[in-house]
């Protein structure tokens, strides 16, 4: 499958419009590829029920892969890999107080049968 050549698209997600100083990098790298795309700010702790109405429907709007950026906590990435088969790629986001760190140990330590 070529995301190039069919509807299929990758999907871009952040918590908050702050995320996009970081999210923007994947977003310019998917245009240079010439891959489809789009890029939705849905949170796990603000809009919950976008996030799951998002992660549900993902396969039905032909998303293919998932890119989720969070800080702090960084549960989004997570949460949304627990509710669709679709590949999911966690990208911690700077945080002021731990540089980051306590997203990446969020997202790389998820429970056994939820990869992210």
């Amino acid at each position: 499958m070529s995301l190039k050549k069919d509807n299929h698209k990758v999907a871009i997600v952040m918590g908050s419009q702050s995320d996009f100083s970081t999210m923007k990098y994947c977003k310019k790298i998917l245009k240079l590829l010439k891959i489809k795309h789009e890029t939705k700010i849905v949170s796990a702790h603000r809009t919950p029920d976008r996030m799951y109405k998002f992660a549900k429907s993902a396969k039905k709007n032909n998303i293919s892969v998932i890119i989720a950026g969070a800080g702090g906590a960084a549960h989004l990435p997570g949460m949304i890999a627990s509710l669709t088969r679709i590949p999911v790629i966690g990208v911690p986001i700077e945080s002021k107080k731990l540089k980051g760190i306590d997203s990446l140990l969020s997202i790389a330590q998820m429970p056994k049968g939820i990869p992210v």
